[in-house]
């Protein structure tokens, strides 16, 4: 795990220190890995909400044909055989730069 400084105001280091002292978190690292896992959540809820919104608005549904179903089963191999291709050749990579 990487270590990271952070400076902080005094009023906002005694309210982490609170927040530990509370007892809910065990340290002030775990407190601000809850707060980037939170911020992490909310980011992802506002972009499934977006999605949701676009799709309200694009106009009237229309049912999925069978040649719909098949295209995005096409493309979604597609992007997984893609994705395992990076990854086979960063492990590649990283190996033969001697990273295991």
């Amino acid at each position: 795990m990487q270590s990271m400084n952070i400076s902080l105001p005094e009023p906002l280091k005694e309210f982490v220190d609170e927040q530990v002292d509370s007892g809910r978190y065990s340290s002030v690292s775990e407190y601000v890995r809850e707060l980037i896992r939170d911020d992490e959540r909310r980011k992802s809820q506002d972009k499934l909400e977006a999605f949701l919104l676009e799709g309200i608005r694009s106009g009237e549904p229309t049912e999925m044909t069978r040649q719909d179903w098949e295209q995005v089963r096409r493309e979604a191999i597609k992007r997984l055989e893609a994705s395992r291709s990076r990854k086979t050749a960063s492990s590649l990579l990283l190996a033969g730069a001697g990273w295991h």
